[in-house]
């Protein structure tokens, strides 16, 4: 049976705050006392990015994709996460509809960033702008987030068939 002409996929990505590291958020560094802590640069929004691509087509997670146990991806740019996930998704008849997003943090404030993050998500994907929505919602002074020892995020992606011959 084939499948559906449009898929959904759906991204989250958690990651704790800390001192001397650079905070980066959609490939885009945002000025900041702490950064986010991981085996790569820990970028919570091209995580869940690259998540949702993957689960979109149900091929696995980032985790399996690019492990935190291999040393190649040690410090490795998130931005080689999300394009190669999107370059799969390509590779099989498919095609980036949109994409939302949302990032949880308490601090710093982001308004003044979404554009920017925005305008990268969309050139590391190769889509359009208007495609690409990035919002940001603070933890409301509750839980990891709100005491602002946290960043997360999460997106959703709408896939639409491109390619005819291809039925998955």
């Amino acid at each position: 049976m084939a499948s559906p002409p449009v898929r959904i996929g759906l991204g989250h990505d958690s990651h704790r705050l800390g001192p001397d590291r650079r905070l980066i958020l959609g490939g885009v560094e945002v000025p900041f006392d702490r950064g986010l802590i991981g085996h790569s640069d820990a970028d919570v929004l091209l995580h869940a990015v690259t998540d949702g691509l993957l689960g979109a087509l149900a091929l696995g997670d980032i985790g399996e994709w690019f492990p935190n146990t291999d040393p190649q991806w040690e410090g490795a740019d998130s931005a080689v996460f999300v394009t190669e996930a999107a370059k799969a998704v390509r590779d099989r008849g498919w095609e980036i509809a949109n994409l939302d997003c949302t990032i949880f943090a308490e601090l710093p404030k982001l308004s003044p960033f979404k554009e920017q993050i925005a305008s990268n998500v969309a050139s590391l994907l190769a889509v359009d702008r208007d495609v690409v929505s990035i919002k940001a919602k603070t933890g409301e002074k509750v839980g990891p987030i709100g005491r602002g020892e946290s960043i997360s995020a999460e997106a959703a992606v709408l896939l639409y068939r491109t390619d005819s011959l291809h039925s998955s």
